[in-house]
Protein backbone atom coordinates (compact mmCIF):
# COMPACT_ATOMS: atom_id res chain seq x y z
CA UNK A 1 0.00 0.00 0.00
CA UNK A 2 1.30 3.10 -0.94
CA UNK A 3 0.92 6.21 1.91
CA UNK A 4 -0.24 9.11 0.33
CA UNK A 5 0.86 12.63 1.89
CA UNK A 6 -0.26 15.19 -0.43
CA UNK A 7 -1.97 18.15 0.92
CA UNK A 8 -4.02 21.49 -0.54
CA UNK A 9 -4.65 21.46 -4.10
CA UNK A 10 -2.82 18.22 -4.84
CA UNK A 11 -4.81 15.87 -2.32
CA UNK A 12 -8.34 17.14 -4.66
CA UNK A 13 -7.06 14.59 -7.23
CA UNK A 14 -7.70 11.38 -4.83
CA UNK A 15 -11.23 12.97 -4.78
CA UNK A 16 -11.69 12.67 -8.71
CA UNK A 17 -9.54 9.70 -8.56
CA UNK A 18 -11.65 8.03 -5.78
CA UNK A 19 -15.14 8.94 -7.81
CA UNK A 20 -14.05 7.51 -11.07
CA UNK A 21 -12.97 4.29 -8.77
CA UNK A 22 -16.69 4.10 -7.64
CA UNK A 23 -18.23 4.64 -10.83
CA UNK A 24 -16.51 2.25 -12.48
CA UNK A 25 -17.87 -0.27 -9.96
CA UNK A 26 -21.36 0.52 -11.48
CA UNK A 27 -23.17 -1.67 -13.38
CA UNK A 28 -24.42 1.52 -15.54
CA UNK A 29 -20.44 2.87 -15.40
CA UNK A 30 -20.07 5.59 -17.13
CA UNK A 31 -16.82 5.74 -17.77
CA UNK A 32 -15.71 2.40 -17.08
CA UNK A 33 -11.74 3.84 -15.54
CA UNK A 34 -10.72 0.62 -13.84
CA UNK A 35 -7.14 1.57 -13.50
CA UNK A 36 -8.54 3.61 -11.04
CA UNK A 37 -10.39 1.29 -9.12
CA UNK A 38 -6.83 -0.50 -9.10
CA UNK A 39 -4.86 2.42 -8.22
CA UNK A 40 -7.13 3.30 -5.17
CA UNK A 41 -6.78 -0.22 -3.94
CA UNK A 42 -3.13 0.45 -4.05
CA UNK A 43 -3.19 3.55 -1.53
CA UNK A 44 -3.18 3.86 2.00
CA UNK A 45 -5.54 6.50 2.07
CA UNK A 46 -8.97 7.72 4.13
CA UNK A 47 -11.05 8.53 1.07
CA UNK A 48 -13.95 9.19 3.77
CA UNK A 49 -11.77 12.49 4.21
CA UNK A 50 -12.50 13.65 0.35
CA UNK A 51 -16.60 13.73 1.00
CA UNK A 52 -17.25 11.84 -1.74
CA UNK A 53 -20.98 10.38 -2.50
CA UNK A 54 -22.24 8.59 -4.88
CA UNK A 55 -23.76 11.63 -6.89
CA UNK A 56 -20.32 13.22 -6.26
CA UNK A 57 -18.94 10.31 -7.98
CA UNK A 58 -21.10 9.96 -10.82
CA UNK A 59 -20.87 13.53 -11.47
CA UNK A 60 -16.41 13.44 -11.57
CA UNK A 61 -17.28 10.11 -14.41
CA UNK A 62 -19.72 12.48 -16.26
CA UNK A 63 -17.06 15.45 -16.30
CA UNK A 64 -14.28 13.42 -17.44
CA UNK A 65 -16.58 11.58 -19.85
CA UNK A 66 -17.50 14.67 -21.54
CA UNK A 67 -13.94 15.73 -21.51
CA UNK A 68 -12.80 11.94 -22.79
CA UNK A 69 -15.40 12.14 -25.61
CA UNK A 70 -14.39 15.79 -26.59
CA UNK A 71 -10.47 14.87 -27.25
CA UNK A 72 -11.75 11.65 -29.25
CA UNK A 73 -13.84 14.01 -31.37
CA UNK A 74 -10.37 15.98 -32.01
CA UNK A 75 -7.70 12.90 -32.12
CA UNK A 76 -10.65 11.92 -34.96
CA UNK A 77 -9.91 15.37 -37.22
CA UNK A 78 -6.42 15.39 -36.80
CA UNK A 79 -4.60 11.70 -36.15
CA UNK A 80 -0.77 12.99 -35.48
CA UNK A 81 -2.25 15.56 -33.03
CA UNK A 82 -0.31 16.74 -30.08
CA UNK A 83 -2.18 15.92 -26.49
CA UNK A 84 -1.39 18.38 -23.43
CA UNK A 85 -2.87 16.57 -20.39
CA UNK A 86 -2.41 19.56 -17.97
CA UNK A 87 -2.23 18.75 -14.42
CA UNK A 88 -3.03 15.34 -14.68
CA UNK A 89 -2.68 13.80 -11.46
CA UNK A 90 -3.91 10.41 -11.38
CA UNK A 91 -6.27 10.86 -14.12
CA UNK A 92 -6.00 7.58 -16.40
CA UNK A 93 -7.03 9.83 -19.26
CA UNK A 94 -3.74 8.66 -21.37
CA UNK A 95 -5.02 4.70 -20.57
CA UNK A 96 -9.14 5.18 -21.14
CA UNK A 97 -8.18 7.16 -24.65
CA UNK A 98 -7.50 4.84 -27.54
CA UNK A 99 -4.93 6.40 -30.51
CA UNK A 100 -3.04 5.61 -33.26
CA UNK A 101 0.49 5.74 -32.57
CA UNK A 102 0.75 8.94 -34.25
CA UNK A 103 -0.55 11.04 -31.88
CA UNK A 104 1.86 12.79 -29.03
CA UNK A 105 0.56 12.64 -25.48
CA UNK A 106 2.43 14.54 -22.94
CA UNK A 107 0.91 14.24 -19.40
CA UNK A 108 1.80 17.29 -16.91
CA UNK A 109 2.31 17.89 -13.07
CA UNK A 110 4.54 18.36 -10.31
CA UNK A 111 7.20 16.61 -9.18
CA UNK A 112 5.39 14.74 -6.40
CA UNK A 113 2.62 13.66 -8.12
CA UNK A 114 4.46 12.58 -11.52
CA UNK A 115 6.43 10.01 -8.74
CA UNK A 116 3.46 8.74 -7.31
CA UNK A 117 2.17 8.30 -11.10
CA UNK A 118 4.58 6.14 -11.49
CA UNK A 119 4.04 3.82 -8.44
CA UNK A 120 0.69 3.99 -8.76
CA UNK A 121 -0.31 3.82 -12.91
CA UNK A 122 1.31 1.57 -15.70
CA UNK A 123 3.37 3.02 -18.41
CA UNK A 124 0.48 4.19 -21.34
CA UNK A 125 0.99 3.07 -24.04
CA UNK A 126 2.28 4.78 -27.77
CA UNK A 127 4.32 8.40 -28.38
CA UNK A 128 3.96 8.95 -24.17
CA UNK A 129 6.13 12.02 -22.01
CA UNK A 130 5.12 12.26 -18.55
CA UNK A 131 6.65 15.22 -17.36
CA UNK A 132 7.11 16.80 -13.74
CA UNK A 133 6.54 20.65 -13.65
CA UNK A 134 4.20 23.10 -12.43
CA UNK A 135 1.99 23.75 -15.82
CA UNK A 136 2.87 27.58 -15.05
CA UNK A 137 6.50 27.10 -15.78
CA UNK A 138 7.69 28.40 -18.85
CA UNK A 139 10.41 25.47 -20.32
CA UNK A 140 7.99 22.79 -20.37
CA UNK A 141 5.65 23.78 -23.03
CA UNK A 142 8.93 25.34 -24.61
CA UNK A 143 10.30 21.95 -25.06
CA UNK A 144 7.22 20.99 -26.43
CA UNK A 145 7.59 20.77 -30.49
CA UNK A 146 4.73 23.51 -32.44
CA UNK A 147 4.65 21.10 -35.29
CA UNK A 148 1.26 19.54 -35.23
CA UNK A 149 -2.56 20.63 -33.76
CA UNK A 150 -2.87 20.43 -30.39
CA UNK A 151 -5.06 19.99 -27.84
CA UNK A 152 -4.87 21.11 -24.09
CA UNK A 153 -6.93 19.00 -21.73
CA UNK A 154 -7.08 20.45 -17.99
CA UNK A 155 -9.56 18.75 -15.41
CA UNK A 156 -9.81 20.92 -12.19
CA UNK A 157 -6.79 23.09 -13.07
CA UNK A 158 -7.99 26.55 -13.90
CA UNK A 159 -10.13 27.41 -10.67
CA UNK A 160 -7.03 26.80 -8.47
CA UNK A 161 -5.11 29.40 -10.88
CA UNK A 162 -5.02 32.95 -10.10
CA UNK A 163 -6.58 34.78 -13.28
CA UNK A 164 -3.56 35.94 -14.06
CA UNK A 165 -2.28 32.20 -13.91
CA UNK A 166 -4.77 31.37 -15.92
CA UNK A 167 -4.68 33.92 -18.47
CA UNK A 168 -0.92 33.39 -19.15
CA UNK A 169 -1.26 29.62 -19.49
CA UNK A 170 -4.10 30.35 -22.27
CA UNK A 171 -2.01 32.58 -23.68
CA UNK A 172 1.23 30.58 -23.82
CA UNK A 173 -0.44 27.52 -25.23
CA UNK A 174 -2.86 29.19 -27.73
CA UNK A 175 -0.06 31.39 -29.38
CA UNK A 176 2.73 28.81 -28.97
CA UNK A 177 0.68 26.24 -31.27
CA UNK A 178 -1.52 26.86 -34.44
CA UNK A 179 -4.29 25.32 -34.70
CA UNK A 180 -6.16 23.49 -31.66
CA UNK A 181 -8.36 23.58 -29.08
CA UNK A 182 -9.12 23.61 -24.85
CA UNK A 183 -10.91 21.97 -23.39
CA UNK A 184 -11.46 22.32 -19.53
CA UNK A 185 -13.35 22.69 -16.97
CA UNK A 186 -14.45 26.24 -14.93
CA UNK A 187 -16.22 27.45 -12.00
CA UNK A 188 -17.89 30.52 -12.11
CA UNK A 189 -17.43 33.36 -9.65
CA UNK A 190 -20.66 31.59 -7.79
CA UNK A 191 -18.71 28.98 -7.76
CA UNK A 192 -15.66 30.22 -6.18
CA UNK A 193 -17.58 32.08 -3.21
CA UNK A 194 -18.91 28.97 -2.54
CA UNK A 195 -16.17 26.56 -2.48
CA UNK A 196 -16.26 25.82 1.13
CA UNK A 197 -19.13 24.24 0.46
CA UNK A 198 -17.22 21.10 -1.56
CA UNK A 199 -15.94 18.35 0.43
CA UNK A 200 -12.88 18.20 -1.32
CA UNK A 201 -11.69 21.51 -1.25
CA UNK A 202 -12.78 22.15 2.70
CA UNK A 203 -11.54 18.96 3.44
CA UNK A 204 -8.04 19.49 1.41
CA UNK A 205 -7.53 23.17 3.05
CA UNK A 206 -7.36 24.10 -0.93
CA UNK A 207 -8.33 27.29 -2.17
CA UNK A 208 -10.06 28.22 -5.28
CA UNK A 209 -9.30 31.73 -7.06
CA UNK A 210 -10.19 32.26 -10.62
CA UNK A 211 -13.78 32.31 -11.53
CA UNK A 212 -15.23 32.27 -15.47
CA UNK A 213 -18.23 33.77 -15.91
CA UNK A 214 -18.08 34.11 -19.38
CA UNK A 215 -16.12 32.42 -21.99
CA UNK A 216 -15.42 35.67 -23.97
CA UNK A 217 -12.45 36.25 -21.14
CA UNK A 218 -11.00 33.26 -22.47
CA UNK A 219 -11.48 33.90 -25.85
CA UNK A 220 -10.26 37.89 -25.87
CA UNK A 221 -6.65 36.17 -24.81
CA UNK A 222 -6.10 35.66 -28.47
CA UNK A 223 -7.39 36.60 -31.72
CA UNK A 224 -9.36 33.85 -33.56
CA UNK A 225 -9.84 31.78 -30.26
CA UNK A 226 -13.61 30.54 -30.44
CA UNK A 227 -16.05 29.06 -28.00
CA UNK A 228 -17.46 25.73 -29.55
CA UNK A 229 -19.42 24.21 -26.53
CA UNK A 230 -20.17 26.05 -23.41
CA UNK A 231 -21.99 23.09 -21.40
CA UNK A 232 -23.58 23.78 -18.06
CA UNK A 233 -22.92 20.99 -15.57
CA UNK A 234 -26.94 21.01 -15.09
CA UNK A 235 -27.18 20.31 -18.93
CA UNK A 236 -24.22 17.97 -19.49
CA UNK A 237 -24.85 14.90 -20.83
CA UNK A 238 -25.47 11.38 -19.39
CA UNK A 239 -26.97 13.18 -16.07
CA UNK A 240 -29.74 10.08 -16.43
CA UNK A 241 -26.54 7.79 -14.92
CA UNK A 242 -26.82 9.55 -11.40
CA UNK A 243 -29.15 7.99 -8.88
CA UNK A 244 -32.50 9.75 -8.51
CA UNK A 245 -30.88 11.77 -5.36
CA UNK A 246 -28.68 13.41 -7.96
CA UNK A 247 -31.39 13.61 -10.56
CA UNK A 248 -33.57 15.67 -8.33
CA UNK A 249 -30.97 17.83 -7.04
CA UNK A 250 -29.90 18.89 -10.79
CA UNK A 251 -33.64 19.90 -11.57
CA UNK A 252 -33.55 22.07 -7.92
CA UNK A 253 -29.98 23.58 -8.99
CA UNK A 254 -30.93 24.04 -13.11
CA UNK A 255 -34.01 26.39 -11.55
CA UNK A 256 -31.48 28.68 -9.52
CA UNK A 257 -29.99 31.04 -11.66
CA UNK A 258 -27.02 31.30 -9.95
CA UNK A 259 -26.65 27.99 -8.53
CA UNK A 260 -26.87 26.44 -12.57
CA UNK A 261 -24.14 28.61 -13.54
CA UNK A 262 -21.80 27.10 -11.34
CA UNK A 263 -19.89 24.98 -13.07
CA UNK A 264 -19.02 24.44 -16.92
CA UNK A 265 -17.26 22.54 -19.11
CA UNK A 266 -15.62 24.58 -22.28
CA UNK A 267 -14.34 23.70 -25.50
CA UNK A 268 -12.71 26.46 -27.48
CA UNK A 269 -10.77 26.31 -30.52
CA UNK A 270 -8.52 28.50 -32.46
Amino acid sequence: MEKITLTGAQETMLATLYGRAVDSERPVSVLHDDEAKRAVDRIDYDFAKTGMNLTSAVGVAIRARVLDDWTREFLQRNPTATVLHLACGLDTRAHRIERPDTVRWVDVDMPDVVALRHKLLPEPTGDYELVASSVTEDAWLDAIPADRPTVAVFEGLSMYLTRAEGHALISRITNRFATGELLFDVYGSWGIKLQKLVPAVRNAGATLHWGVDDPREVEALRPGLTTVDAWRSVDLPHLDALPRSGRIQMKVVSAIPKLRDVGKLLRLRW
